[in-house]
């Protein structure tokens, strides 16, 4: 069983609401859950591989990049639209330990998983994580590398300063009987979510494996789960197939 989309917002909202050190985890969160990225990707993603789209609602002009919108003489863009973004990964940064690295840092900056060094991966963004990223931007910036997330003293982000707040998260969002459940317990869990949501939803395994950036076999096996709440949702489904499948045998 897998969080459906209300959970997720929910844990969203606690993480934010915990004060401006822990809301600077908010959209690394959200990028493992309306991504699908790894925690390693995540934790690499860079100013430069984002499209952040949208429009001012008051003047209808439309933007490439919301994140570097300023006020014009003609209008202060105060209302704006968030729209379907694009994120192009293109490296990961997992913890290796300072024995296993170059530079001596616990992380080391590599290519995508399960592909070539220079290889990169496009993933469509809904609007929800480019108002995210958008508002991380304005609130806390970006380092001088341009990552989004990075550690309390500037270095990459430690798993465990985000999987603390994700703890307390999960304590504030979830009953009792959730925390007490496997139910993301991990913020890696959040990836499992939306691949069944994708799959769910209709979206071809070939699409949603190439989001992910995994093979469809692995993705069947491992990401396919049910959504918590969603039963219904598929028996409906079910149940309207054989309805149909009914009123096609009562014709012939």
């Amino acid at each position: 069983m897998v969080a459906n989309p209300a959970q997720v917002a929910m844990l969203l909202e606690a993480v934010k609401s915990f004060g401006k050190r822990p809301d600077k985890v908010t959209a690394f969160v959200g990028c493992l859950y309306y991504a699908g990225m790894r925690p390693s990707e995540a934790a690499d993603l860079r100013r430069d591989d984002c499209d952040l789209a949208g429009r001012c609602a008051d003047c209808g002009a439309d933007f490439d990049d919301l994140a570097a919108v300023k006020p014009s003489r003609s209008c202060n863009h105060e209302k704006i639209e968030y729209g379907r973004g694009r994120l192009v990964l293109a490296g990961t940064a997992p913890r290796a330990g300072s024995h296993w690295t170059d530079d001596g840092g616990s992380h080391e900056r590599r290519g995508l998983k399960h592909r070539g060094r220079a290889e990169t991966r496009t993933v469509p963004i809904p609007p929800r994580l480019v108002e995210l990223l958008c508002a991380h931007v304005e609130n806390h910036g970006v380092g001088p590398d341009g990552r989004f997330f990075r550690g309390l003293h500037g270095g990459p982000l430690s798993e465990s300063v985000y999987d603390r707040w994700w703890k307390l998260a999960r304590e504030k969002a979830l009953t009792e009987s959730q925390v007490a459940s496997p139910l993301v317990r991990r913020p890696y869990d959040l990836r499992h979510a939306v691949a069944s949501l994708w799959l769910n939803a209709g979206v071809p395994p070939t699409e949603v494996a190439r989001r992910l950036g995994h093979g469809v076999a692995v993705l069947l096996r491992v990401y396919a789960n049910c959504i918590d709440g969603g039963d219904d949702t598929m028996n409906d489904k079910i149940g309207d197939a054989l309805g149909r499948a009914g009123d096609w045998w009562r014709m012939t």
